[in-house]
C-alpha cells in the first residue's frame, strides 16, 4: 500500500503540517506516521477515517480507490495560489449549498 503512504505525505505536507504535528491529532507517535508514509504499516479503520476528516477527503481516495484531480501551481507566486484555493473553496461551499 505505497500509494497510501505517498497519498498520506502528499496531504500532509500540502497542509503545511509536520509529522510530529499530525501524529498528535491522531493520538499516535511520529514514528507511526512515519511507518504509513513509507509503507511498512497501515492505519486501523479508525485512524484512517479520522485522517480522512482531518484532510477532508474520503477514505476511497486515501487508499487510491478513487483519483482527486490535481492543479500544477509551478511558476505561480505565493499570492496567485492563495487566490485560486479561495476560489475553489468558495465554488465548493456554494455547491454545497445548492443542493439543498
Amino acid at each position: 500500500m505505497v500509494d497510501f503512504g505517498n497519498t498520506l505525505k502528499t496531504l500532509r505536507t500540502q497542509n503545511h503540517m509536520t509529522q510530529a504535528q499530525l501524529a498528535q491529532q491522531l493520538g499516535l507517535t511520529k514514528s507511526v506516521i512515519s511507518a504509513y508514509e513509507t509503507g511498512l504499516r497501515m492505519p486501523s479503520y479508525e485512524v484512517l477515517i479520522t485522517i480522512a476528516r482531518i484532510f477532508k477527503v474520503t477514505t476511497d481516495y486515501l487508499l487510491g480507490v478513487e483519483k482527486k484531480q490535481e492543479i500544477d501551481f509551478s511558476g505561480l507566486t505565493e499570492e496567485e495560489i492563495t487566490a485560486l484555493l479561495n476560489l475553489v473553496k468558495a465554488m465548493k461551499h456554494r455547491s454545497y449549498f445548492h443542493r439543498f
